[in-house]
C-alpha cells in the first residue's frame, strides 16, 4: 500500500501550521496576557532569563482539535478519544500556568482522571504487560482501569518533569510518536499511524516557535496533554496489536519514565518530599556540567536549547531499539536494563565526577548552585 494511503497530509499540515500560527499569536499578544501567563525566570527549577508565556499548551490543544476535525475514518475517532480524555489533564495544567495556585496533588489526580476518562470514552485498558501474574489481575476490569490510569498519568507527569529546557519535552514527544507511527506502518495500521502523524506534526509546529529562542513555553497544560497523548497512543498500540510486547512502548518512553522513577527514588533517599521540585534532574546536570563548559560564551537561552537537543538522544536510542525488537520481550527487557544502567552511570558521573553511591543525603551539596 502506498504511503499516501496511510496518512492524511492535509490534516497533518494543517495541524502543524495551526500550532505554529497560534503559538506565534500567543507570543505577539504577550503584552495583553503576559501579566497572567508569563513565568520561567524564578523558582527552584528556573532555567530561563526573562518572563515568557507559559501557555503554549493552548496552541497544542487547539491544533490537535483541528487535526481531529480534518482527519477522516477511524483515525478521527481515535484522536477524538485522546482529545476528550486528555482535557482534564490539559485544563488543570493550564490553570496552573495562569494562576500558579494548583497543587501538585491536584494536577496528579487530574492526569489520573484523564486515564480513567480514557477508559470511559474508548472502553480500552491495558490488559497484557507480559507479566503472567499481573495479566491475571488485569482480567478484572477495576484493576485494569486503575493500572491504566496510573500508567497513563505517570507518563503525562513524566513529560511535565522533563519540560525544563527549550524543545526537550516537545522533541521527545516527536521522537516517541515517530517511533510508534513507524510501528503502525509496519503492522499495517494506517489509522494509528494517522494519529501519530497529526500529533507529531502539531508538536513540530510548536517546536518551531519554542526552539531555539524560547519565545513560548509548553507549560504544564501542554506537557500534560502531550504526555497523555503519547501514553494513550501506547495503550492503543498494545490493545490493537497483541504481537507488540508491553515493554516496547515502555522502552520507547524510557527517558521520561526513568526520569520520574529515578527522581522519586532520589528524593526518597534524601528524605525529601517526592512532589517538591529540585535542580537535580539529569537535564539540569547536563546543562551545568557539560553544555555550560563546552559553550561558556553562548547566550544562556541558546545553552538551554542546546541542552534540549542533546537530550533528544536519550529518547532516540532506546526508541530505535524498541522499534527493531517490538515483539521480542527478552531483548526489550535487556534494552531497558542497558539504558537504565547507562542513565544511572551518567547521573553518578555528573554528580560525583566518579563512580559513587547515589542515595547519600548530601548528594545535593555535591551539585554547585546553578548559573545560566
Amino acid at each position: 500500500m502506498e504511503l499516501s494511503h496511510y496518512i492524511w497530509p492535509d490534516a497533518a499540515f494543517a495541524a502543524a501550521a495551526a500550532a505554529w500560527f497560534s503559538a506565534m499569536l500567543l507570543v505577539l499578544t504577550k503584552p495583553l496576557h503576559g501579566r497572567f501567563t508569563s513565568g520561567g525566570e524564578l523558582g527552584v527549577q528556573a532555567a530561563h532569563t526573562e518572563p515568557t508565556p507559559r501557555i503554549g499548551g493552548l496552541a497544542i490543544y487547539f491544533s490537535v482539535v483541528l487535526g481531529t476535525y480534518l482527519i477522516g475514518g477511524e483515525s478521527r475517532h481515535l484522536l477524538m478519544g485522546i482529545v476528550l480524555a486528555g482535557t482534564p489533564a490539559f485544563a488543570f495544567g493550564l490553570l496552573e500556568d495562569c494562576t500558579r495556585k494548583v497543587s501538585v496533588a491536584s494536577r496528579l489526580f487530574a492526569t489520573l482522571g484523564s486515564g480513567v476518562l480514557g477508559w470511559l470514552v474508548t472502553g480500552l485498558t491495558i490488559t497484557d504487560v507480559d507479566v503472567p501474574w499481573l495479566n491475571i489481575l488485569l482480567l478484572w476490569t477495576p484493576v485494569a482501569v486503575v493500572f491504566t490510569a496510573f500508567a497513563v498519568g505517570g507518563v503525562a507527569n513524566a513529560f511535565n518533569i522533563i519540560d525544563g529546557f527549550n524543545g526537550l519535552a516537545t522533541g521527545t514527544a516527536m521522537i516517541v510518536l515517530a517511533a510508534m507511527g513507524l510501528l503502525g506502518l509496519h503492522l499495517g495500521d494506517p489509522q494509528l499511524s494517522n494519529v501519530c502523524v497529526v500529533l507529531a506534526a502539531t508538536a513540530t509546529g510548536f517546536l518551531l516557535v519554542n526552539w531555539p529562542f524560547g519565545k513560548l513555553f509548553l507549560g504544564d497544560g501542554g506537557a500534560y496533554f502531550l504526555g497523555f497523548s503519547v501514553a494513550w497512543v501506547a495503550v492503543l498500540l498494545l490493545e490493537r496489536h497483541a504481537e507488540v510486547s508491553a515493554w516496547c512502548p515502555l522502552l520507547i518512553c524510557a527517558y521520561p519514565v526513568l526520569e520520574v522513577v529515578f527522581s522519586m527514588l532520589r528524593r526518597r533517599g534524601r528524605r525529601s518530599n517526592m512532589m517538591h521540585p529540585d535542580r537535580l534532574h539529569l537535564h539540569s546536570l547536563i546543562k551545568r556540567r557539560i553544555v555550560r563548559q563546552l559553550f561558556p560564551f553562548t547566550h544562556p537561552t541558546l545553552r538551554n536549547s542546546i541542552t534540549g537537543a542533546v537530550l533528544w538522544l536519550m529518547t532516540l536510542l532506546p526508541a530505535l531499539w524498541a522499534v527493531l525488537f517490538f515483539d521480542n520481550t527478552p531483548l526489550l527487557v535487556l534494552g531497558m536494563l542497558i539504558f537504565g544502567v547507562a542513565y544511572q552511570a551518567l547521573y553518578v558521573r555528573l554528580v560525583w565526577f566518579g563512580w559513587k553511591r547515589l542515595w547519600r543525603r548530601d548528594d545535593l551539596s555535591a551539585v554547585p548552585s546553578s548559573k545560566s
